[in-house]
């Protein structure tokens, strides 16, 4: 059975002390609630050790290295990410493909280091405005989908958590229909299932990214083909976050 998640993706927020406080409120606030899903949190690389030894929540890293190790400055890799205890690595995000050039020929190699290293990506995939204005959308999050991931074993694949995010919808307001989000998420289903089968395919956790909050949560959870989503604005406020949590 494929998991529910929502995950929160600080993204470049919070000092050190915030998030280790943060981490531990959001812990406090969901204890005695039975929880419906995996709460994952996002942060940034220099926080990973600290609020994974403070927490029981999952932790994920927002990127990792394309590279094992060695002379590549400011980089860190997959092995040092998964000793910090963190159990998850955000990759593929729009920002990291828009900002800073991540093809998905750099991506594969980040997917397969993540892998090897017993890290689950949560690999982001999506279009931007003027794509879907094309009605390339489906060609766009295809490709994206096969030319990082489709050359691993479907025990690979299995690991992998995938998050739609219409590039479009992040940190704009605007949010994808519950329809429109549907219709993608059971495309990407299918697409899966096309390489790797049923099984796998159902057994995938796809989430939703952009602009998802505590007002539009539940109706985009309750979706068939939508475990759960990848959070940017609404995980960096406890209040605002265990409203997507209990959309659940």
């Amino acid at each position: 059975m494929r998991k529910n998640i929502v995950a929160g993706n600080w993204k470049m927020n919070k000092n050190l002390q915030e998030g280790v406080a943060f981490a531990k409120d959001l812990e406090a606030a969901l204890a005695g609630k039975t929880l419906k899903c995996d709460v994952i949190i996002g942060t940034p690389f220099i926080h990973l050790a600290s609020v994974a030894s403070s927490t029981k929540l999952g932790v994920a890293a927002q990127n990792c290295a394309d590279k094992a190790s060695g002379a590549y400055t400011g980089e860190v890799s997959a092995a040092m990410v998964a000793s910090t205890g963190a159990k998850y690595v955000i990759l593929g995000h729009s920002e990291r493909r828009t900002y800073y050039g991540e093809t998905d020929a750099i991506l594969k190699e980040k997917v397969l280091l993540a892998l090897a290293n017993g890290l689950s990506p949560i690999f982001c995939i999506g279009e931007t405005k003027d794509e879907r204005e094309k009605n390339v959308h489906f060609d766009v999050v295809k490709k994206q989908t096969v030319d990082a991931l489709f050359e691993l074993s479907a025990e690979d694949f299995s690991k992998i958590v995938m998050a739609y995010e219409p590039v479009w919808a992040i940190g704009t307001g605007l949010t994808a229909t519950s329809a429109q989000a549907q219709e993608m998420h059971a495309y990407i289903r299918q697409t899966i299932a096309d390489k790797y089968g049923k099984e796998v395919a159902d057994n995938t956790s796809i989430l939703y990214g952009g602009s998802a909050n505590g007002g539009n949560a539940k109706e985009l959870f309750a979706c068939p083909d939508i475990d759960g989503g990848l959070i940017g604005g609404a995980s960096l406020d406890v209040e605002k976050f265990i409203p997507v949590i209990e959309g659940f």
